[in-house]
């Protein structure tokens, strides 16, 4: 994983993509994204945060036939290279918003704006910017940014069989938000939560209160 520097995005460039791929299959193939955390769609919540963030609202990789009905004040688009997984909808993100890009998983509820942004100004140095976090991966390919540069090294993974979200990481320029600096922006237990079960969505609705409750 290369980590040298070089002038890669420009600030103020950068657009917003939100990921809805995937069957739900621990959720009983219910749209995870349409689901409420605190009396909000999880959608709703992720594209008011990345338009406050970026300026402009996001784009919407989904394959869903209903997809343009969920927010049809959006640019919705299908995956170019179905069904290859997280990699297949980054890779649709990267030409379709188009790079650079902020991408963001939609079963996502709690990613804040000062993290969407600090991703963003990672991009004029990187070519691709992705958060550390305590999880299980090390780090978060599906809260990341994705700079031009990303399009060929991702070509060639999906040609290549390759569908790691990380696999194309050694022909790039990537950066590592660490999770000091995750922390100094959001709590990382917080923002990285993703909802993958009804017992997930009903902690997020418990951990949204709590945040309310603090603030």
């Amino acid at each position: 994983m290369r980590r040298d520097s070089g002038t890669v995005g420009q600030r103020g460039s950068v657009r917003g993509a939100i990921l809805a791929g995937g069957e739900a299959r621990r959720f009983a193939g219910k749209p995870k994204g349409l689901e409420l955390v605190g009396g909000e769609r999880i959608l709703d919540r992720l594209i008011a945060t990345m338009t406050a963030a970026l300026g402009e609202p996001p784009l919407l990789v989904a394959n869903a036939p209903e997809a343009k009905d969920w927010r049809p004040d959006l640019r919705t688009v299908s995956d170019l290279r179905p069904g290859l997984g997280a990699l297949g909808g980054i890779y649709t993100a990267v030409l379709e918003a188009p790079a650079p890009v902020v991408c963001v998983a939609w079963d996502m509820p709690f990613v804040s704006e000062s993290l969407i942004r600090s991703l963003a100004a990672g991009l004029e140095m990187h070519d691709a910017l992705l958060p550390e976090s305590g999880g299980r991966r090390g780090m978060e390919p599906l809260c990341a940014a994705y700079g031009t540069a990303c399009r060929d090294a991702i070509a060639d993974s999906l040609t290549a069989g390759d569908l790691r979200a990380v696999g194309f990481h050694d022909r790039i320029r990537v950066g590592i938000l660490s999770l000091a600096e995750v922390r100094a922006l959001a709590d990382p237990e917080l923002v990285f939560f993703n909802v993958n079960t009804a017992d997930d969505l009903a902690k997020a609705d418990q951990l949204w209160r709590r945040h309310v409750s603090s603030r």
